[in-house]
């Protein structure tokens, strides 16, 4: 049987080869430059806003980072306990409580006179600060329950502060040892009336301040039952009014 032969395709066969110009192969390079130059504007940004931002954004910034899990859940605790927001004031961070708090005392044009008389302690009971007298009356006119303009103006800042805590805060008024007016025991305006009486006056003016009415659960007034100093009764230190902010439960 004879073989088949087919024919031949006689049209010819046509190479096709593709060309790219250089342009085209760099013409997404631009997008990689504007990319790198908005990543670091970006980064400028946030390094410019970070010098500005209070010493409370950045500790919680640096909490984020440091541990983002725990910074979470620590902040929704947080939310849950307090809504208004605001630090919480526990034993585990009274110390950044108190820094916050100096903080903003240091802002105070007069501060550089009055830091000496303002003492911060950690009792059991919580964060105390004390506004300690001198001879010629600091923080009150001496001998009497009017608060000094240097008085107002610190307790205008450090109700500032509290009020954004939902701890509750105690207010305690103390003075030295000497009778006062020559008041007895039974008779007379004694050193209890006016330990009482400024103990209050700094309450009224925390919630002119800010502080909330059902913040300040207790006002104390003790006379000359706990001095500053116990070795010197007739110390001007001993005179002071204390704000005490209590720890969570």
């Amino acid at each position: 049987m004879p073989k088949l032969n087919l024919p031949e395709d006689i049209a010819p066969r046509v190479e096709v080869r593709i060309r790219y110009s250089s342009d085209r192969r760099s013409s997404g390079a631009w997008k990689v430059a504007y990319a790198d130059l908005v990543t670091a504007l970006m980064a400028l940004f946030i390094v410019l806003w970070l010098m500005s931002a209070s010493q409370k954004m950045k500790s919680s910034i640096t909490g984020y980072f440091r541990d983002p899990r725990a910074y979470a859940r620590a902040m929704a605790s947080r939310t849950a306990a307090n809504p208004a927001g605001g630090f919480i004031a526990h034993r585990d961070n009274m110390d950044e409580i108190r820094k916050q708090l100096e903080q903003a005392l240091t802002a105070m044009p007069e501060f550089a006179q009055l830091r000496d008389h303002v003492q911060f302690s950690v009792t059991g009971e919580g964060l105390r600060i004390d506004l300690l007298e001198n001879d010629q009356g600091m923080f009150f006119v001496s001998g009497s329950p009017e608060p000094t303009e240097a008085g107002r103006n610190l307790l205008r800042v450090l109700a500032t502060e509290t009020a954004q805590l939902p701890n509750f805060l105690v207010i305690e008024g103390h003075t030295d040892a000497r009778p006062f007016r020559n008041a007895g025991p039974a008779t007379g305006y004694s050193n209890w009336e006016l330990a009482t009486d400024r103990a209050n006056a700094a309450r009224r003016l925390l919630h002119a301040y800010g502080v909330r009415p059902e913040q300040v659960v207790e006002v104390r007034g003790y006379a000359d039952q706990q001095p500053f100093n116990p070795k010197d009764l007739y110390d001007a230190r001993n005179r002071r009014i204390s704000v005490v902010i209590r720890f969570t439960a």
